[in-house]
């Protein structure tokens, strides 16, 4: 039997390297609108969710503004931008490892679903996941991915004591704290946890394959 029987994934920087179709989206989105970003748009901005991200950017909450950006954004990433989206080395054969070795794997992003699902299919990984959930599933939308775990996690009568979290965020490993789940994290993607950022319960693996076996160790 796997040590975790259920494993939930973050998905940008721990399953796929999303960065540069997003930041080529982000960029598209405020030439088309014509304006300048308070800030450099670069890897840093890659994790919160978009409405967050644009706020970010912008400086700005104002409401017209956020969806004129926000509009601009979908129109590129949700077409052709995701496209340039590419998994890690090694994803693929772990997810495959894990699935056949028992475990049932969930995702839980601050991705859009949309453009999650779209990913999903043009991995060609929508098969492995039993469940997909975004903030933006539910109406009104979810408020964080502490929420949204456990909405997961009821939703599908996953048990806390047979379950994980895997993600590259010092967000992620408080999200699963939250839930009282324990947290692994994935060191090979952008948002990747240095010593000082790890708490001391927090897990650090270093490679897909290093994933698989911890899991499906004996």
């Amino acid at each position: 039997m796997p040590l975790y029987p259920h494993v939930l994934f973050d998905l940008d920087g721990t399953l796929i390297d999303s960065a540069p179709a997003i930041l080529a989206s982000y960029r598209e989105a405020f030439a088309a609108a014509g304006r300048a970003p308070v800030m450099p748009i670069d890897a840093g901005i890659v994790g919160p969710p978009l409405l967050e991200t644009l706020e970010m950017l912008t400086g700005s909450t104002d409401p017209v503004l956020i969806a004129e950006l926000a509009a601009h954004f979908k129109a590129s990433y949700d077409t052709t931008g995701y496209l340039q989206t590419a998994a890690y080395d090694g994803v693929g054969d772990m997810l495959t490892r894990l699935a056949a070795g028992g475990c049932r794997l969930a995702i839980a992003t601050n991705k859009r679903l949309h453009p999650t699902r779209l990913i999903l299919q043009h991995l060609g990984w929508a098969g492995h996941f039993d469940a997909v959930y975004a903030l933006d599933m539910f109406e009104p939308r979810l408020p964080d991915k502490a929420t949204m775990i456990a909405r997961l996690m009821a939703d599908r009568g996953i048990a806390r004591d047979i379950a994980v979290y895997v993600g590259d965020r010092s967000e992620d490993g408080e999200s699963a704290d939250a839930n009282h789940l324990p947290f692994l994290a994935a060191t090979w993607g952008y948002g990747s946890l240095d010593a000082a950022e790890m708490a001391p319960h927090w897990r650090a693996v270093t490679s897909p394959a290093a994933l698989a076996e911890l899991i499906l160790q004996d």
